[in-house]
């Protein structure tokens, strides 16, 4: 039985600069499952979410399940910011979490928060490490953490494995498993790496500035579809040991660079 849709979009166009981004786009996220979106550069992924956050204006309809935005989480792709600047995780998560500024001190709620969704993400480690000098999978662990100190219901993740090595990449993408089941949390990802999405989404939407095709990822991702999605000069990327577990489909492909 498929659990309640969470958000439904029906017609949703998003316009920016006089450009059509995203056109007559209807699809649905269901509560408590893992949704990927994929597709070419330029298809509109990060502009899908931004309009359910509300920070893209649209058309159309984006209907909430009981008429009621859920609590959301953000992870963006990248954070933009002087990474010569003396800030730490504890720092940077706290200046969301308090009001006031970090040079009048880090009230003890605040670190205690900040330090309780280090901890959540395992990287407890890193409290006093500067943000400068964070790796690439450390980095997305503290943005992880910082999507979570709102508690959120909806967590929005945009390549939320990108800088990331394929090691490191599982061991996040169990991370987020895991933190799915024990929040109840809903995930909605942005990914080019095929090979996760077929390991870990329960559905797929194939996004090219309208939806293409949608379902659960064994049915989506087929040859024909990826094919059509990304086009003939699409690179070619086959992970030996799920291929010969036979949990990818035959010609699997991937491309970090598609966008």
């Amino acid at each position: 039985m498929k659990s309640e849709a969470l958000i439904t979009f029906e017609k949703v166009g998003v316009t920016i600069g006089g450009a059509r981004i995203l056109e007559d786009v209807s699809a649905v996220i269901r509560r408590g499952e893992t949704t990927a979106v994929i597709g070419p550069n330029g298809a509109g992924k990060t502009t899908l979410l931004l309009a359910v956050l509300g920070l893209a204006r649209h058309t159309g309809t984006i209907r909430f399940a009981g008429g009621r935005r859920p609590r959301m989480g953000y992870v963006p792709q990248r954070l933009v910011f002087d990474r010569g600047a003396p800030v730490t995780a504890m720092d940077f998560l706290a200046s969301a979490i308090q009001r006031w500024p970090l040079w009048l001190g880090v009230r003890r709620e605040a670190r205690r928060r900040a330090s309780e969704a280090l901890e959540q993400v395992g990287a407890g480690h890193l409290v006093r490490a500067p943000m400068g000098r964070l790796s690439g999978g450390e980095h997305q662990r503290v943005l992880l953490a910082l999507a979570l100190v709102g508690r959120p219901e909806l967590l929005l993740l945009d390549e939320p494995a990108a800088g990331v090595d394929i090691a490191g990449e599982q061991i996040f993408c169990d991370l987020l498993d895991g933190l799915k089941k024990e929040r109840d949390l809903t995930l909605v990802l942005v990914s080019h790496d095929l090979s996760m999405v077929t390991s870990h989404a329960d559905h797929v939407i194939c996004l090219n500035r309208t939806v293409r095709c949608q379902g659960a990822a064994p049915e989506v991702l087929t040859p024909e579809n990826l094919a059509s999605l990304y086009g003939i000069h699409m690179g070619l990327y086959r992970h030996a040991g799920r291929a010969a577990e036979g949990k990818e489909p035959e010609g699997h492909s991937h491309d970090r660079n598609a966008g």
